[in-house]
């Protein structure tokens, strides 16, 4: 299994429902395998994927064999690594003072899957194991999706508690929407900007975080980070810029760098400088870097002092809400 939910199982990489007769499957093996050949103009990493559905999926046997791991009942004995944070499970071995945090990250997101999960399964059926991966792996993308952020949240909050003693760490930072109100609704659709994931306060400056998982490698083009996961219209750069100039209106403080965290394999670099937006600079963040990103903060930008960290921080304590 892949260590995303929202990884694409053979049968959605070859566009075959699971029911598929074998004819269905095969037919559709070969038509892909001729669009996607890189000879014949195709994407190599398409025709790879699609070469590595077949190999699970094309014959019966192997057909067999996926379908007993995906679609078989959860038993006692299963270890559910999407149930919490994988961070959670490991011995803490570092006792160096961690950053102080605030707020549950991955929590609204958590809260979210399962509200979804719970309406797809139908109201009032059992719903014995909301984690059985096997569910997951059945359940829409939206679903899916919402686990994913979860667990993205997570992972990047892991990262951030090391960052050490002298940063400060809010988590799912609800985003305000007027004077005097505040956006949390955990029903509004994942596209909606109701929190920032992240606000990250130190030496090096203030800064929004996101963090994202759209099951799907992305790029860079004029400023903006697409996708071929992203909805028609979806412009995450821009709405965490959105979603910073709130709180910072509210707080009455200014964000030095916005930052877009995916996991290493949807970024071609480690760090990729988007220019600036709405005065802010941006940027996209394997998420294994964050850490040593936040501790050499944005090349040519002037440190703020103690006592302006301090004032920021008090700024900040008194104006954020959480989801």
């Amino acid at each position: 299994m892949s260590d995303s939910p929202l990884a694409q199982s053979p049968y959605e990489v070859l566009g075959v429902d699971p029911a598929a007769s074998d004819e269905e499957l095969r037919k559709a093996y070969r038509r892909l395998a001729r669009e996607t050949h890189p000879d014949l103009g195709g994407s190599a990493a398409r025709f790879n994927a699609v070469q590595l559905a077949w190999e699970r999926i094309g014959t019966p046997d192997a057909r067999a064999a996926f379908d007993r791991s995906v679609y078989r009942p959860a038993t006692a004995s299963d270890e559910h690594v999407w149930a919490t944070s994988g961070a959670s499970h490991e011995t803490r071995r570092d006792t160096r003072p961690k950053a102080r945090s605030h707020g549950h990250p991955g929590g609204w997101s958590r809260e979210r899957y399962l509200t979804l999960m719970r309406e797809w399964v139908g109201r009032g059926a059992e719903l014995d194991d909301p984690y059985d991966e096997s569910l997951i792996r059945r359940a829409p993308r939206e679903i899916r999706h919402a686990l994913a952020d979860a667990l993205a949240e997570e992972a990047t909050a892991a990262s951030l508690g090391d960052l050490g003693m002298g940063y400060t760490l809010w988590h799912g930072v609800a985003t305000a929407v007027g004077d005097d109100e505040w956006s949390t609704d955990a029903n509004a659709p994942l596209t909606d900007p109701a929190k920032i994931d992240h606000v990250v306060l130190g030496p090096t400056g203030l800064y929004a975080v996101q963090s994202e998982d759209w099951g799907a490698p992305a790029r860079v083009r004029r400023g903006e980070l697409i996708s071929e996961a992203l909805g028609a219209g979806e412009r995450p750069v821009h709405a965490l810029a959105l979603r910073a100039r709130a709180l910072a209106r509210r707080a009455k403080v200014k964000f030095t760098g916005l930052v877009i965290v995916l996991p290493d394999d949807d970024l071609e670099a480690p760090i990729t400088s988007l220019g600036r937006v709405r005065g802010s600079h941006a940027f996209a963040v394997q998420r294994s870097v964050i850490a040593h990103f936040l501790r050499t903060g944005v090349p040519d930008t002037a440190r703020p002092a103690g006592t302006d960290l301090f004032e920021v921080r008090t700024r900040l304590q008194r104006a954020i809400r959480f989801v």
